[in-house]
Formats: C-alpha cells, structure tokens, sequence
C-alpha cells in the first residue's frame, strides 16, 4: 500500500533501547537513516504522529524517506552534536515506533540505553584529512539523507498526492499549493521568471548597521519588505544570509527572539560551522513549505536566520514601534 503504515494523528510509543539496538547497523542506521543521540531521551515515551516523510527538502530539492513519520515538534537539540542549533525535526523510522494499544509496550532498560548512546554517538563524528586540510565532519540525519532518501520529481503527480492520500495536508491546503506549483515551476521551467530568489537588492558595497544585541524573550517586530531590500545585494544576501521567500509573510509582523544563533552543521560537508555575525531564529516563525520552489508541502518547519538589521527591537506584541 503506498501510503501504508503510520499516519498523521496515530499515537506511538517510541520502542525501547533494547529494540532500536536490534534496528541498527554497526553506523548506528537503519535503511541509511541514523538514530541519533538526540533520541535515545524520547525511548519510551509516547508522542502523536504528525507527518509522514513524503517530501522533505534537502538544499532545495524534495526527497522520500520511506517508511519514516515527524513525531509532534520534536527537535534535536545539538547535545550529541556539540551544540549545533538548527534545531531540526527528527525523523522515526517506523520500526523505531510502535502504535499504542497495537503491541505490549516494552521496557525501559538503562543498560540498553547506555549501550545505545555509545553506539549512536561514536557514528556522530570523523576525523579527516584531504591534503594539507585536516578537520572534524559530524553526521546527522540531514547530513546522511540523500543515503536515506530517494530524490522526487519535479513533474511526478504522485508525489503530491501522497500529501492528502497520507493525510500530511487538508484538501484545502493541498489546492492551494498545487496551484501555485504548477504556475510557479511552470515560469521557473521556461525561464520567464527567477523565483528562487525574491528580494533582490541593489547594495553593492556592505552598509555598516548598529548591531542591536537581540536575547531570547525580547519582542522585535520583522522590517518591511521594502527596508529589508535596502540591506540586501543583487543575490538577495545580507553578510552572506540570503533572504527566503518563505520569510515573506512575516514582514511587519512581531514575535519574541527564541535564540541567537552562533553554530551549525553544513548539511552538504558535516563541518560545524561557526557564525561570526548576528544571526536569530524568532518564536513561531518556520518554513511553511508553500511557498518556494522545489520545497513544496516540506513538512520540516524549519527556523529561517534573520539578521538583526531586517528586525526592529519593540516593547511588545501590541506596542508601537
């Protein structure tokens, strides 16, 4: 059955150290995918699936993770990653899971765990060494996906309707964004239209502005879409963070700062890298999937990067500027 298995409002049981261990390849994977240790805290625990994997962006294309659910909001929270702060989505492979009410629930068992988290983490990182560069790469679930994951064609119908047969989307939404894929990869295909790109700016030197040292908890409200494009370079980037469509329709919107953000892993290399210019996420602020090309209904709600110049410090969500 294509779209067999676990399915948007079904409640799981996360399995026990002892049964995920038996999932497991000598690389902590299975069918490509890592367990992280990240995950080995939720063992036991019961969570609503929210999404099947159907379409799950990786560097702006979509990609299948078969046989794989999004459990709630959980995240990953960096502390096997040496503190990266992208705060993905963590993604269940389905034998990592089982219904509630379908199977006896297992047990907990701390040696199992113990043994799981030594085998999960000692897959989390690598030295390497390519000519006079040597270094530390880390290896995730976003990093190891292509492995994990069969890529989607653009132009196959199936994809997007695994999105309402899986129950991922309501009919609503699903029109909705069906409709705008078409038009929009249409242009895109024939070159009458750049649409990756959305806020182009005209800045051709770096304009110096005062940095506003945002902390978590304070409201700032998003900059117009017109003062964000003064900041920006023909590329659509500001100090190197490009402006995503996605973060649109946010503009003159306010929100708390969840946190300022200071290390990621590169998806593409596994290198940790250090941010040396400011950089936020805000509270509630994700990629909605329905608006960019090539990421169509991506279920991952991503936290977009803002520089401090495209926000405005406030004194709350109903204060005036």
């Amino acid at each position: 059955m294509e779209n067999g298995g676990l399915r948007p409002g079904d409640v799981v049981q996360v399995r026990s150290a002892t049964e995920i261990m038996a999932t497991l390849d000598d690389r902590g994977t299975l069918a490509g995918l890592p367990f992280m240790p990240e995950m080995v805290q939720h063992c036991g625990r019961t969570f609503v699936v929210d999404k099947r994997a159907e379409r799950v962006c990786w560097m702006s294309v979509s990609r299948r993770v078969r046989d794989t659910v999004i459990l709630g909001d959980l995240r990953c929270d960096g502390s096997g990653h040496d503190g990266c702060q992208e705060e993905c989505r963590l993604l269940w492979n389905e034998a990592w899971l089982r219904q509630v009410g379908s199977e006896k629930p297992g047990s907990r068992d701390a040696d199992y765990a113990t043994q799981l988290v030594e085998l999960v983490t000692r897959n989390t990182k690598q030295e390497i060494r390519s000519g006079d560069h040597g270094g530390q790469t880390y290896r995730c679930q976003y990093t190891e996906l292509v492995r994990a994951s069969q890529g989607l064609a653009v132009w196959d119908p199936r994809t997007y309707l695994r999105e309402l047969t899986s129950g991922n989307v309501p009919f609503s939404r699903f029109l909705r964004v069906i409709a705008r894929a078409a038009f929009e990869e249409s242009l895109h295909g024939l070159g009458l239209a750049v649409t990756d790109v959305p806020v182009r700016g005209s800045r051709t030197a770096l304009i110096p502005v005062p940095a506003l040292g945002l902390q978590p908890g304070e409201w700032v409200e998003v900059r117009s879409r017109r003062e964000i494009e003064a900041t920006l370079s023909p590329e659509g980037k500001y100090r190197g963070l490009w402006f995503d469509r996605e973060m649109l329709p946010f503009c003159g919107k306010r929100f708390r700062v969840r946190q300022r953000v200071s290390r990621i892993i590169d998806y593409q290399t596994g290198r940790l890298i250090e941010l040396k210019s400011d950089c936020v996420k805000l509270e509630g602020v994700t990629c909605s999937g329905d608006l960019s090309l090539g990421r169509w209904f991506c279920p991952r709600a991503i936290y977009p990067y803002w520089r401090e110049c495209w926000l405005r410090r406030v004194d709350g969500p109903g204060a005036s500027p």
